[in-house]
């Protein structure tokens, strides 16, 4: 993509956050990639697709959807909750899917998250961006679950 500014849409609802304030350092220190966090209010709720794409990566607590053009944007549901092994986490689609923005893509609970002893809080991340690229809502704004949170401009 060049020139265009891809919107990108939170995944959930909650407060937007600094990368720099998720509690991993492959988040906060940027390793995978530029972005955003949210941390998600409490209560079961669907994270949605942030962008219409294809699913190229799908776990019950993380997932990569892919433009056309081929930029790419991973959401990860919480800091370490992988060791959930998939307990709490609803699939609502599958690898190769086609998914719109705002489209319901796992079912979760950020309050049982946390109940597990995990951060609840979710990256958004830009794979393969440069930070200069996105242009991020406020950190302390609030944001629904299809909202705009960050344009990446190619």
């Amino acid at each position: 993509m060049t020139g265009a500014a891809r919107v990108v849409c939170s995944p959930v609802g909650g407060t937007v956050t600094a990368l720099a304030d998720v509690p991993d350092p492959v988040f906060s220190q940027a390793m995978v990639g530029p972005g955003i966090a949210v941390e998600p209010r409490d209560g079961h709720g669907d994270a949605v697709s942030p962008i219409d794409g294809t699913l190229t990566t799908v776990h019950a607590h993380a997932f990569v959807v892919a433009g056309d053009d081929g930029e790419a944007v991973l959401v990860h549901l919480g800091i370490d909750t992988v060791k959930q092994q998939g307990e709490g986490f609803t699939l609502h689609v599958v690898k190769g899917e086609r998914v719109r923005a705002g489209q319901p893509v796992v079912g979760w609970d950020p309050a049982a998250v946390r109940e597990a002893g995990y951060a609840p809080i979710v990256p958004v991340i830009a794979l393969d961006a440069q930070q200069e690229a996105l242009r991020a809502a406020d950190t302390g704004s609030e944001v629904g679950a299809g909202d705009e949170l960050f344009t990446w401009t190619g």
